[in-house]
């Protein structure tokens, strides 16, 4: 079979399993398999498919129909034009992110020392060590294995960093000139609404915001103030309808020039604040 025949058959058995990528997913794990570029693919679809390719390649696609995530099939996901390693034990690095990374990146400046609560997969951290200049960075989480991965996407790339087991601010020390959080946020009755994708496969430890799904945001408002320096920002990633609730507990806990920053879907996605 050839790579056009076998992406075509690929793309049509996912958009039967109701994948709404099925086109760019078929080609990804293609790719993946065969461990080429899109431009190969396109320049070589004539070209035959070894069999062990093609049934890897059936094999995964059989893993996608049933909704598991393109990134956990193939162990990656690139997140600020880097790339980074996942598993089912972190949350799947996601582009509306990448809009806390960028609000960070204004404010980080060379030397200053930054803190990544619910680290996860480590990329919102590694990504602001990676675009600056003698930055001190740590991460924190509660799951030992996220801490794993985190660390070894810091070797990948060449990033230095620390982490650090910790239930939020449990086991951290010293104080940082920046606070980045994206922490679990959803509710905890809306988890089963979500993608199969989701909540069948994401950590629901890194999903479940409690109740409200404010839980985290009002810890860390209440107990970051120990571990900042004045005039030190704290950045939240937040669900789409939390804009206002998060402005305003920052606001009530003290915290000054609260603000709200939309994503490229014109979604509230950052609150911003300073801790004055």
């Amino acid at each position: 079979m050839t790579y056009s025949e076998l992406n075509s058959l690929g793309a049509l058995q996912l958009k039967a399993a109701g994948i709404e990528e099925y086109k760019l997913d078929a080609r990804l794990l293609l790719q993946h398999v065969c461990n080429v570029d899109a431009g190969f693919l396109y320049a070589h679809g004539d070209s035959e498919v070894s069999e062990p390719e093609e049934k890897k390649y059936r094999d995964l696609i059989a893993r996608r129909q049933k909704r598991e995530p393109l990134q956990h099939i193939t162990g990656i996901q690139c997140f600020m034009g880097l790339d980074f390693k996942v598993s089912p034990d972190v949350l799947i690095p996601r582009p509306d992110t990448e809009t806390l990374v960028e609000c960070a990146l204004k404010e980080l400046h060379d030397g200053m020392r930054v803190l990544d609560m619910c680290t996860g997969s480590g990329c919102i951290l590694l990504s602001l060590l990676k675009y600056s200049n003698d930055c001190e960075g740590v991460g924190a989480d509660v799951s030992e294995r996220a801490l794993e991965i985190a660390s070894e996407n810091a070797r990948n790339l060449g990033v230095e960093a620390s982490f650090v087991k910790s239930d939020l601010f449990e086991n951290i020390s010293g104080k940082f000139d920046i606070l980045v959080s994206n922490p679990p946020y959803i509710r905890t009755c809306e988890i089963e609404e979500l993608e199969p994708e989701v909540k069948d496969h994401d950590p629901f430890i890194a999903l479940n915001g409690h109740e409200n799904g404010l839980y985290f945001y009002e810890r860390i408002a209440k107990e970051c103030p120990e571990y900042l320096n004045r005039g030190a920002y704290v950045f939240f990633e937040i669900g789409s309808t939390q804009g206002k609730e998060v402005s305003e507990l920052m606001e009530t806990s003290g915290f000054k020039d609260v603000r709200v920053v939309k994503d490229l879907a014109g979604l509230d996605r950052v609150v911003i604040c300073r801790f004055a």
